[in-house]
């Protein structure tokens, strides 16, 4: 990991060290330990942070004690200019988050019941204790973003970057390979597209009626990601959303309306608006997908059977073959060729693939395809079969201007980036108000401007 990568991780622990455990530790005789600009530093705040590290296995070497206090000295900072420069974080943003940190938290110790047994509290009051925490951790990111903005890379620096490296400081490249694919999904019954429009017509209504439509949601919506939050979406402009949702979603012009049901790549939805501001909008659905039948699921699969032995008598190539009957709108248009979501590239290590594509595409020889392999669709939440082809395998290397430049250009960018932000600390340092207890001056900080 680079520097730039290890100062924005530990700027990042020490934000998302929740106070979570704070009912679980030791008790703290709690006192201010530092003063940035209007906000303050407890003693807490490093006792609870320096416990998560203790259990996360975290070590910085040196004082870690020490490291952590200056990484919340950095926050305060940032989040001080966060709220000068204007930088907002919506209700609905800093609820998504603290409901998958939960979540998460819920599977790592059994269940709902224990957390609350565990930390003594209702799951309410956990959330809410939680709600300034994110709200904190997601202003100091934007801030680190705008901060940041203006750093761009040429091609000359990269070049003398790259002439300046000594062998051994050149990245070491695992082994890359780049996939095609033919994606199908399978068809759905007729029937089936009914049984899910009438039960979002009963759905619209039961909120005629009176009914919350925020509790169907919870209920009933399959959207994962929204339905604790009673379908809430946020704000959006209509860029935000797939065009027919958009359409459906800008079309309702009073509070509490409930759309007709909405058919997009994602399944069948209803939508209710809460509110709009000019061109944004707020709004809340109900989302179903509906379930695929054997009978269906087996035309899939032979379908792609015969999309294999046109491959193998080579009456189609596979480039052809994509373009001609994958489903997958991302990639039919360029011959199957699946991009790296990192930095868009073709290449892609082992690490960078959905499991079931890294363990298709074992023991393929360059030039050959996998047989009919069923996968979920992460993005839409839909099953799909598709085979994939190992188009090409680059062996490990030390990286090179030719193959692995948007690599190079990434690590120079975030070396760049890195010196942008530590300028600006220690230009920021200047012009704050920062009072630290005597105590705590003794620490070997990374940045020498805090004991003014």
């Amino acid at each position: 990991m680079n520097n730039f990568s290890k100062l924005l991780s530990a700027i990042a622990l020490a934000m998302c060290m929740l106070p979570l455990y704070a009912e679980a530790q030791r008790t703290v005789i709690d006192d201010v330990v530092a003063i940035v600009g209007d906000d303050a530093i407890l003693r807490s705040d490093i006792e609870q942070q320096y416990e998560q590290a203790l259990i996360d296995g975290a070590n910085y070497g040196g004082d870690m004690k020490c490291h952590i206090f200056e990484q919340l000295l950095i926050q305060k900072l940032m989040v001080n200019q966060a709220n000068i420069d204007s930088i907002t974080v919506t209700d609905s943003e800093v609820a998504s988050q603290v409901d998958q940190r939960l979540n998460y938290f819920i599977q790592q110790v059994g269940g709902q019941d224990k957390l609350e047994e565990y930390f003594n509290k209702p799951y309410m009051q956990i959330k809410r204790d939680q709600m300034e925490v994110v709200r904190t951790q997601i202003l100091t990111q934007r801030m680190q973003s705008k901060i940041t903005e203006n750093v761009k890379i040429t091609p000359a620096e990269i070049r003398t970057y790259y002439s300046q490296m000594s062998t051994d400081s050149i990245p070491y490249i695992s082994a890359q390979y780049e996939i095609q694919q033919i994606v199908v999904y399978p068809s759905v019954q007729q029937k089936e597209i009914d049984r899910i429009k009438d039960k979002l017509r009963d759905f619209q209504r039961q909120v005629a009626e009176g009914r919350d439509f925020a509790t169907l949601a919870v209920l009933y919506s399959e959207d994962q990601g929204s339905a604790s939050r009673g379908g809430d979406l946020g704000w959006y402009s209509k860029a935000g959303f797939v065009p027919e949702f958009s359409a459906a979603a800008f079309n309702l012009q009073e509070k509490g309306k409930v759309s007709k049901i909405v058919e997009t790549e994602f399944g069948y939805h209803i939508i209710q608006l809460i509110d709009r501001k000019g061109d944004r909008i707020n709004v809340r659905h109900i989302l179903m997908k509906p379930k695929i039948d054997a009978e269906n699921r087996n035309k899939a699969i032979e379908w792609l059977d015969t999309v294999s032995s046109f491959l193998k008598s080579e009456k189609i190539t596979f480039e052809e073959a994509a373009m001609r009957f994958s489903m997958d709108k991302d990639t039919r248009n360029n011959g199957g060729v699946i991009l790296n979501s990192n930095d868009g590239s073709v290449r892609m290590q082992i690490s960078d693939l959905p499991a079931e594509i890294a363990k298709a595409i074992q023991g393929l020889e360059v030039g050959q395809f996998s047989k009919p392999f069923q996968m979920i669709d992460e993005r839409r939440g839909k099953e799909t079969w598709r085979i994939v082809k190992l188009k090409a395998r680059h062996e490990p290397h030390r990286a090179n201007m030719k193959d692995d430049y948007s690599l190079l250009q990434g690590i120079m960018e975030e070396r760049k980036k890195k010196d942008v932000l530590d300028q600006w600390i220690r230009d920021h340092q200047r012009n704050i108000y920062v009072n630290i207890s005597p105590e705590w001056r003794d620490c070997k900080f990374q940045y020498d401007g805090w004991v003014k």
